[in-house]
């Protein structure tokens, strides 16, 4: 329950101003509410302190339903998700950060096994919305603008929806029954998935389908391209097309040698699936470790799994079973050639340089910009320069990972909605966001994070099973308790033992405190021990 905000600019410095009391009150506590720091990080919006205050008590249903408030694919994202919560969690700075996505995961598999559905309230005024895409934006905005009452339709080219969540990310990050399961659960809302269905003419397949806005959200699905002189050159194919033939049952032909260029997520990716089919993988980059765009743990596991890193090297030239490379040094941040050379033996060579949205059918429809990429120029309101088509995903200017695909998708969705109904959205003003220095951790404990299992290596390259095990209900409800409730009131009764006035009234469970300004004297003792900075204080008139 939130509590009303006063307009508080900085706390006040206590050892300045006194405690306040006497026979005139000068400052007095209040019950605010900040943003905890990993929801502020979280791409998707998701009330991370909330759902995880659910698990602690063991409220898994209730936990799961908050959650999806925001992500309909807790399953999915608690595998594929980067964590940047994890990355902003307070708890860094006692022992270890809250495994966020961990038990994010446990909960979005613990509704796949009980079959919890996603209940739906009938709202008066729907319109009729065209997705184009079937990836996390496209599926994103379907659910929410179908739980918003409108009635939706996807259109995807390709045969399976997922987009690059079913042929960019291998078996062994996420399992495709854990796919199907919550796309599944989309559709059994309601939503209607056309496959195997190219959009080619927007204007036209709005017409009629009678149509009252479309969401456009066809990813980046175009590997870039790469200028190499080449004599006789072995196999060269793009780390998409690798990935997509693998993920179809058929395996490349590729020797025994396997280089990769490039240095990103595609890129240790495409290397772990050639290592699992019995090839020799080497991953060649131009940068070192420090300045590659793969996160530290998706290196770390390739390594692990025996694939081999070239760092700071350049493919110059190539024929059939070799290839020239320039050594590279880093010079403020950038590669830069050194004039020395080396030869080292391939058989193949997949290209993992990135990917381009494919976004040329859009260049007929008045309105819509493009930057220089191809990428869709929108609005703060994800609207394109054409009245009613919006956009999202890959194929706007923006990082490139699920999470934020389904945080556009839910943008999206909220203005849709306000769009089609006349009545815009409009964010709401959020609170200050609240940094480790300001909480009061009076009872400091050393509680490591608990770890997920992972398959031993020689066991992970037999097959695509799953490396991570998640965690089990035990774990996951330590881990939540974990948490520290950064800047909202989680009812610990601190202030309620510790005022010497009784000043601090217990409304009940789940209904926090209230304070007795009669009895109140301004000491701040309740604000000095308060560990989650749930009380701030302020002068009064």
């Amino acid at each position: 329950m939130a509590l009303d905000k006063p307009d508080i600019t900085r706390p006040p410095d206590l050892r300045d101003h006194g405690k306040g009391t006497g026979p005139r009150r000068t400052q007095k506590p209040v019950y605010v509410d900040y943003l905890p720091p990993c929801n502020h990080a979280c791409p998707a919006g998701e009330n991370i302190q909330a759902w995880m205050a659910l698990v602690s008590e063991k409220r898994y249903e209730e936990a799961w339903q908050t959650l999806v408030e925001d992500n309909p694919m807790p399953a999915i994202h608690g595998r594929v998700c980067y964590h940047p919560c994890e990355s902003s969690c307070n708890r860094a700075f006692i022992d270890e950060t809250v495994s966020i996505h961990a038990v994010e995961r446990f909960l979005g598999d613990l509704a796949i096994r009980e079959g919890w559905k996603i209940p739906l309230q009938e709202q008066p005024g729907g319109k009729k919305v065209l997705i184009v895409g079937a990836g996390p934006s496209g599926l994103s905005a379907a659910y929410h603008l179908r739980r918003m009452g409108h009635e939706v339709e996807i259109h995807e080219a390709g045969p399976v929806p997922g987009g690059m969540m079913h042929f960019g990310i291998p078996a062994y990050r996420l399992p495709r029954s854990v796919l199907k399961a919550e796309v599944s659960r989309i559709e059994e809302m309601g939503v209607k998935i056309v496959l195997n269905h190219k959009v080619e003419d927007v204007l036209a397949e709005k017409q009629a389908g009678n149509f009252d806005a479309v969401f456009i959200a066809v990813g980046a699905h175009i590997s870039k391209k790469v200028d190499i002189p080449a004599r006789d050159a072995g196999k060269i194919i793009d780390a998409l097309s690798f990935l997509k033939e693998v993920e179809r049952g058929t395996v490349p032909k590729l020797g025994r040698r396997v280089a990769v260029y490039g240095g990103g997520n595609t890129a240790m990716d495409a290397a772990r699936v050639a290592k699992r089919l019995g090839y020799e993988p080497l991953i060649i980059y131009r940068r070192d470790r420090e300045h590659m765009p793969a996160h530290e743990f998706e290196a770390e596991e390739a390594l692990s799994e025996g694939v081999k890193i070239n760092w700071l090297r350049t493919i110059k030239e190539i024929d059939q079973q070799h290839m020239k490379v320039e050594v590279m040094r880093i010079e403020n941040g950038r590669p830069v050639g050194t004039g020395e050379y080396e030869e080292l033996d391939a058989d193949s060579l997949i290209l993992a340089l990135g990917q381009q949205a494919d976004t040329q059918f859009l260049k007929g429809i008045p309105g819509i910009e493009f930057e220089w990429d191809g990428t869709v120029i929108v609005g703060p309101d994800m609207m394109t320069g054409h009245e009613g088509i919006f956009a999202g995903g890959d194929m706007v200017p923006s990082e490139r990972t699920v999470t934020v695909a389904v945080g556009h998708g839910k943008k999206a969705a909220r203005f849709i909605d306000g769009y089609l109904r006349g009545k815009p959205y409009e964010k709401g003003i959020k609170h200050p966001v609240v940094g480790h220095e300001r909480l009061h951790i009076w009872y400091k404990t050393f509680a490591p994070q608990k770890e997920e299992e992972e398959l031993p290596v020689e066991k992970r390259l037999q097959d695509f099973s799953e490396v991570k095990a998640g965690l089990n209900e035990t774990e996951a409800t330590y881990e939540a308790a974990r948490c520290l409730s950064c800047g909202n009131c989680f009812e610990c009764d601190g202030c309620y033992g510790a005022c010497p006035e009784d000043a601090i009234i217990k409304l009940g469970p789940g209904k926090r405190y209230s304070i007795n300004y009669n009895l109140c004297t301004g000491c701040a003792v309740c604000y000095e021990q308060c560990p989650c900075h749930a009380i701030e204080m302020i002068t009064e008139p």
